[in-house]
């Protein structure tokens, strides 16, 4: 897919949570207090100074990511989205999402949300049974959750949610009932993880101290995984991303931005972006702790930490790692064209013969058997 197709995002981070859920390691801090006039501010000055610093493009989406974007203040959101219409074009179905924990008090909120501009909801429900909430460290129950989605679906036209599946001691029947109950919320799109120990959260010190038991072994995680293809598939949302799944009309532009290998802005703590500037590729990354941040943007103007042209090689690379996780794979001239580097059969050939691969004219995409063991195969694709 060319460039210009992939569309161009403004992802702005916000990095507080009520609390610190045990599995996350996302750049997210928690705070007895938050100036929102100071942090509208620095926001509003970041995000003016990588204007300054991008290709003149059209806006195809923006993106309210954390932490918990929905305990930010309404106003602060709409004057984000105002002061992107002011310094790009915008597209006429700009798509601009708020990811929210569906606790009453944020739930009470979401029309505020939508009066501000914000037309797609993405929550953090992650369970569907109190005890597997409490356990994954969630502060809301499965009734709010319920109720909080009815709440955006009055409200916003395209909600997604988010649920955590190989849970401790969690079955394969336990997951399709679950998974069931979600697919008749009358959605249009679901992201569905499996759960990962990472290093550094909590979970991931309980695990190395062998405090963390009966997670699912990796013969409950694949029949977990194909599960959820199945049920998914069944049910007229299939898999478009290696995670999610969503009708044909329904798939998240912004994120498909990222897997698409197109430019965007990061902008808050701990944000990347990948910005063009006069043609050329530039990785951005941000100062993560919220103070640092703030330091930055009211020294330099910018929360920007530092800014780094991308050589063809990790172009290429990146693109690859990207876009194989789409169902619909990856461009070979476009691969080309960003490496200077040609993926020959020789090098696939196997991966095609064992149907790991398939190689359609232009595009090499994972097939189902392929996508459980995508970071395999990008090895030997890459060597």
């Amino acid at each position: 897919m060319p460039e210009r197709a992939a569309g161009f995002g403004i992802y702005i981070h916000w990095p507080f949570c009520a609390a610190k859920c045990p599995y996350c390691d996302f750049n997210s801090h928690v705070r007895r207090a938050v100036d929102h006039d100071a942090w509208r501010a620095a926001l509003l000055t970041d995000l003016r100074h990588q204007a300054d610093l991008s290709d003149t493009r059209t806006v195809t989406s923006i993106f309210f990511g954390g932490g918990t974007p929905s305990l930010m203040q309404p106003a602060t959101v709409g004057a984000l989205i105002d002061e992107v219409a002011s310094l790009w074009d915008v597209a006429d179905d700009l798509e601009i999402t708020l990811e929210a924990n569906p606790t009453s008090v944020e739930a009470d909120k979401f029309k505020a949300f939508r009066s501000a501009g914000v037309n797609r909801v993405s929550m953090g429900i992650q369970a569907l049974n109190d005890p597997d909430l409490k356990a994954l460290g969630r502060m809301h129950s499965a009734a709010e959750a319920m109720a909080a989605f009815d709440v955006a679906r009055s409200q916003f036209e395209r909600v997604s949610f988010d649920l955590i599946y190989a849970r401790q001691n969690q079955t394969l029947r336990d997951w399709q009932d679950e998974l069931a109950k979600a697919l008749a919320m009358a959605v249009d799109h679901l992201s569905l993880y499996q759960l990962t120990i990472e290093p550094g959260t909590r979970f991931g010190e309980l695990y190395s101290l062998n405090k963390l038991r009966d997670l699912p072994g990796d013969d409950l995680g694949a029949d977990l995984y194909d599960a959820t293809q199945s049920l998914c598939a069944a049910a007229g949302m299939p898999s478009y991303e290696i995670s999610n799944y969503a009708r044909s009309d329904a798939m998240c532009r912004h994120n498909l931005t990222y897997w698409r290998y197109g430019p965007y802005l990061g902008v808050g703590p701990g944000a990347h972006g990948r910005m063009m500037t006069n043609g050329e590729r530039f990785e951005t990354a941000s100062h993560s702790n919220p103070e640092a941040w703030l330091s930055a943007v009211a020294e330099r103007g910018t929360g920007l930490r530092h800014r780094t042209k991308l050589s063809p090689s990790d172009m290429g690379t990146e693109y690859a790692l990207m876009s194989m996780r789409l169902a619909e794979g990856m461009s070979l001239n476009r691969f080309q064209t960003l490496s200077g580097r040609i993926i020959g059969l020789d090098q696939i050939g196997d991966l095609i013969s064992r149907d790991y691969i398939e190689h359609d004219e232009d595009t090499l995409r994972a097939t189902p058997k392929g996508r459980p063991v995508l970071n395999s195969l990008l090895q030997q694709m890459l060597a």
